[in-house]
C-alpha cells in the first residue's frame, strides 16, 4: 500500500537550487505601437544587467541567472523584471537602475524600495 507523501517529505528530498536567483527581463514587443516593455529599452537593461552580472563574478551554478522572458503580464508598469525565488517585481528606467539592483539585490540579498513595482499595476 501506498503512503501519501507529506509536504514536509517533499521539501526535505527537493534539490538545491542550481541558481540562487534569476531576473527575468519582460524583453516583449507588440505590434501596432501598441505599449510594451521593447518600447523602454528593455533590451538594453538586460544586457547590461548580465553584464554587470557577469563583471561582479556574480553569474553561474549557485548564483545568479539573467534571463529574457515574453510578455510577464505586467505591461502598465513597464518595463519589468523579477527576481526569483523572492518574487521582486521592479521597474526601471535607466543603467543606473539597473547597477543598482544587482547591487543591492543580487549580489547582497537587499531589496530596492524604490523600484519595486506597485502591485496593482497589471496588463
Amino acid at each position: 500500500m501506498a503512503s501519501a507523501t507529506s509536504t514536509a517529505d517533499i521539501s526535505a528530498s527537493a534539490p538545491t537550487s542550481y541558481y540562487e536567483r534569476h531576473i527575468f527581463f519582460c524583453l516583449n514587443e507588440r505590434k501596432g505601437g501598441e505599449e510594451c516593455c521593447a518600447n523602454h529599452r528593455a533590451q538594453q537593461a538586460f544586457d547590461r544587467c548580465k553584464s554587470q552580472v557577469k563583471a561582479a563574478g556574480l553569474s553561474g551554478a549557485g548564483k545568479v541567472r539573467v534571463n529574457k522572458a515574453g510578455c510577464l503580464d505586467r505591461c502598465a508598469a513597464g518595463p519589468v523584471a523579477v527576481v526569483y525565488p523572492e518574487a521582486v517585481w521592479y521597474t526601471y528606467v535607466d543603467e543606473s537602475d539597473i547597477d543598482e539592483i544587482v547591487e543591492s539585490h543580487l549580489k547582497n540579498g537587499r531589496v530596492v524600495e524604490r523600484l519595486l513595482t506597485p502591485p496593482h499595476l497589471g496588463r
